[in-house]
């Protein structure tokens, strides 16, 4: 993200109010990944899932850039027009591999084009992610919404990836698609003059201003928001069944896992990274997406801890579970390496974080679910102890 000087500002009572409508969606997401009598989670539903995480993830990060750049000119309609738009999207969630596959699309692209006309209104261009502001890949959703299954959804995940590879692209190089956009706009004004039109003054778009601190805040919720739904989760899990040694302990182990998360964001920001001072939105957002996005299916997992506490996680739910986590720490260790951390830091503190739920997923069948659970707690716990443990060890904190 660039460095400006900007006013320091915390999420308005607008921002907080239109994240409740989050709140909803990841709890509905969650269930895509929680399996169900007759119908075991498989590749096809994680990839959903990561789909229509993406589309409500992108609707709230179009609106809150914007907030973040508009400031007290935040136009309140907008927002409050998005949030019914993204509770549209969650109350598809459920059928969207069915009968509301087709209204979830309408919704999102409704969201998306809503997203652009607001960022007209206030003359800038964010070159740090152009995805919030132009829809680079809403065409193949928007071509979804006369396709039926399975093209749609292969359509659904073209335009993800398009969003995601060309925004990142574009950012590299700002100063070329604002001359683009310029260029255009001068255009538009020469013809209005060739057509006898009387000259109508149109505002070159300029560079909107980051608020840099407001941003990191408002990304920190939004991962806040998530590992509510994840305690959720929990508490609804040990609300369904006897409180058997076995549940006990796994429930117990994975509201501890929840707090190591929320410490570790707390510590360190949303990249839960020691020493993460902030890199471009292009590398940042795109992380924060995986970040929660693992965390959200962690939750998913966790809510299936009731049906199976007692013995051994389904494969689905096991792989559900520590692939979630995995997302989780590999996102955090590639942000690590993007900003030259330590090698000691690596290998010490990102490496085992992330191979030790894969080897849990992989070779984790013959153990008790609470085991599993118990695995990812210590992964995580190691993560807040690190620094502590370098200390005694008289090596200087990576911080």
């Amino acid at each position: 993200m660039a460095e400006h000087e900007v006013p320091e500002r915390h999420a308005s009572w607008l921002e907080l109010f239109f994240d409740l409508i989050i709140v909803v969606a990841v709890a509905q997401l969650a269930h895509v990944l929680h399996p169900s009598p007759g119908h075991p989670v498989g590749l096809a539903d994680a990839g959903l899932f990561i789909v229509l995480y993406y589309a409500v993830w992108s609707v709230w990060t179009s609106f809150t850039l914007y907030a973040n750049v508009a400031g007290e000119r935040t136009r309140r309609q907008s927002m409050l027009i998005a949030m019914f738009g993204i509770a549209v999207m969650a109350a598809a969630i459920p059928e969207a591999a069915g009968d509301r596959a087709r209204v979830f699309a309408i919704a999102y692209v409704a969201c998306r084009v809503l997203a652009t006309r607001t960022w007209i209104r206030t003359g800038t261009f964010l070159g740090a992610w152009p995805a919030a502001q132009y829809g680079a890949g809403l065409i193949p959703w928007i071509i979804s919404i006369w396709v039926h299954a399975p093209g749609r959804y292969w359509l659904w995940g073209f335009g993800v990836a398009a969003d995601i590879v060309i925004s990142y692209l574009q950012s590299r190089h700002p100063e070329q698609r604002l001359s683009v956009l310029r260029d255009e706009a001068q255009r538009q004004q020469a013809r209005s003059q060739l057509r006898g039109r009387t000259p109508r003054r149109i505002a070159l778009p300029a560079v909107a201003r980051l608020n840099t601190p407001h941003l990191g805040e408002r990304l920190g919720l939004f991962v806040i928001i998530v590992l509510g739904e994840a305690v959720m989760q929990v508490v609804v899990a040990a609300g369904e069944i006897g409180w058997t040694p076995a549940f006990s302990a796994a429930a117990l182990a994975g509201f501890g896992l929840l707090v190591c998360l929320w410490w570790l964001t707390l510590e360190y920001g949303a990249a839960a990274v020691p020493g993460f001072g902030g890199l471009q939105a292009r590398i940042t957002l795109p992380a924060h997406f995986a970040m929660t996005a693992g965390v959200a299916a962690t939750a998913a997992g966790l809510g299936a801890l009731a049906e199976h506490a007692d013995g051994h996680l389904a494969t689905a739910v096991r792989w559900t579970l520590c692939g979630g986590m995995t997302a989780y720490f590999l996102t955090s260790a590639v942000l690590g390496a993007a900003a030259r951390s330590p090698l000691r830091w690596l290998l010490g503190w990102a490496l085992p974080a992330v191979l030790v739920p894969v080897l849990l997923a992989v070779f984790g069948g013959g153990l008790a679910a609470w085991w599993i659970v118990v695995g990812l707690l210590a992964v995580a716990y190691w993560q807040v102890s690190y620094p502590a443990v370098m200390r005694r060890l008289g090596r200087p904190e990576e911080s």
